[in-house]
Formats: C-alpha cells, structure tokens, sequence
C-alpha cells in the first residue's frame, strides 16, 4: 500500500477514536488526490501530487503528524488494526462524509 493514502487512513481512524477534528471532506479531497497521483504515475512514470490540493496534503499530514506525537500507543495500533480490517474487505473507502 502506498505510505500516502496509508497516512490518509490512518489519520481517519486516529480521528475518528477521538484524536483531530479535520473535516470529513478534506481526507475525501486527499484521498483522491492519491488516487490521481497513482493513476497517472502507473501511466505516465511521474510522480507528483496535483498542485490544487498541495495545501490541503500537507495540512493533513500534519495532522497524522500531531496526531502520532500526542495519541498513545494503544490508540495508534487500534487504527492499525481498523486499517487492517479495511484493506481486507471489499470497501472501496473508509471515509465517510455523513459523520
């Protein structure tokens, strides 16, 4: 899996346990910027997040970023584990809008 959308998903469990308080559409807007990213490195062979959403990116990795300093370590391996649980089933997404 690649360590950007991973640093997505994590920071959405870790938040969603209680650690952050950034809007559900901005880890959507990451999260397609990933996507957008690989799709056009398997193509292209170059590698490089679109620059609209460079901002939001980088705001968000500082989030998993404070995120990973401040949660304790029980909290960060049951993100792990709900990451786990997610790349093995069939969800195309983990991030839910409506919450």
């Amino acid at each position: 899996m690649n360590e950007l959308i991973r640093a997505v998903y994590l920071s959405w469990f870790l938040q969603r346990a209680g650690y952050g308080n950034y809007p559900a559409e901005q880890f959507k807007i990451a999260e397609c910027a990933v996507e957008a990213t690989l799709a056009h490195a398997h193509e292209t062979g170059e590698w490089h997040i679109p620059s609209d959403v460079v901002v939001d990116f980088e705001a968000l990795l500082a989030l998993h970023d404070s995120q990973l300093a401040s949660a304790p370590l029980h909290a960060v391996l049951e993100a792990e584990q709900k990451l786990r649980t997610f790349l093995g089933g069939t969800s195309d997404s983990p991030i839910l809008l409506s919450t």
